[in-house]
This record gives structure tokens, C-alpha cells and sequence, in this order.
């Protein structure tokens, strides 16, 4: 049974699978930053009314599950997560105190696909994707 939510005139099930990088493709969320970013990520969800169903970090680039309002557009969503987790990650990792013109985590882009019936395949492949990657190598 799908988890429909409800807002005050709206039912809705509005499911996004997204894929962004780091500029350039970086391995920047390699090591402790990678475990922090999760948290980063979380806690702006949270903050903005996006639910987090599932999430991974890989080395070059972040896998997530997003269950996004219909009255928040996912461009505007995406946006406000890369934007702000910039400069949380700045602030606090980078130890970045200044004004952040010109400052870039993330690349400008990002894939996202809508999740219908494929739900369980999609939670599959996002925390199966490393070892898959791995393999492959």
C-alpha cells in the first residue's frame, strides 16, 4: 500500500529519485565529510517539508529518494538543498568564514526522474549502488 500524504486540500504522492555531483566531480565527499553530508542533507529536508526516504553518499556523487509537496516545484527544491548545504559545508568543514561569491560545492545540474511503481527497485539500487560500482570495477 502506497503512503499517501495529505496536506489541507491535496492528497499526494509525489516521489523523485535525484542524482547530483560535486563541481567538477571532485572525490570532495570522500572520507568524513561523505558522513556528514547525509546529515546536512536531512536536516534541510526536514527544515523545507521534503521527506528523505533514502539517501547515499557515493565518493563522487549523492543518490536520493525524495518524496517532494506538490507545492514545491523540484527545480526550487534541489536548489535550496545544494544551495544551502554549500554553505553549511563551507562554514563548518571548509572552515570558510567570508562572504561565499564565487564559492561553489556543487555542480550547476542535476538528474531526477519521477518514482512510480518502481519505488522498491529505485530503494534497491541507491543503497546497492557502491558495491555495484565496485563490482563493475
Amino acid at each position: 500500500m502506497r503512503d499517501w500524504q495529505s496536506q489541507a486540500h491535496v492528497k499526494h504522492y509525489c516521489k523523485y529519485h535525484v542524482v547530483f555531483v560535486p563541481k567538477y566531480r571532485r572525490k570532495s565527499i570522500y572520507g568524513t565529510l561523505r558522513k556528514e553530508i547525509g546529515g546536512i542533507l536531512r536536516e534541510l529536508c526536514r527544515q523545507q517539508g521534503v521527506e528523505l526516504i533514502e539517501g547515499y553518499a557515493m565518493r563522487d556523487h549523492i543518490h536520493m529518494l525524495l518524496m517532494i509537496p506538490p507545492k514545491y516545484s523540484v527545480a526550487n527544491t534541489i536548489g535550496f538543498l545544494k544551495g544551502k548545504s554549500a554553505i553549511r559545508i563551507f562554514r563548518e568543514y571548509l572552515q570558510v568564514k567570508r562572504n561565499f561569491t564565487g564559492r561553489h560545492f556543487w555542480a550547476r545540474g542535476y538528474c531526477v526522474s519521477t518514482v512510480g511503481l518502481d519505488e522498491q527497485m529505485i530503494r534497491a539500487y541507491i543503497k546497492n549502488q557502491e558495491r555495484e560500482e565496485k563490482r563493475q570495477e
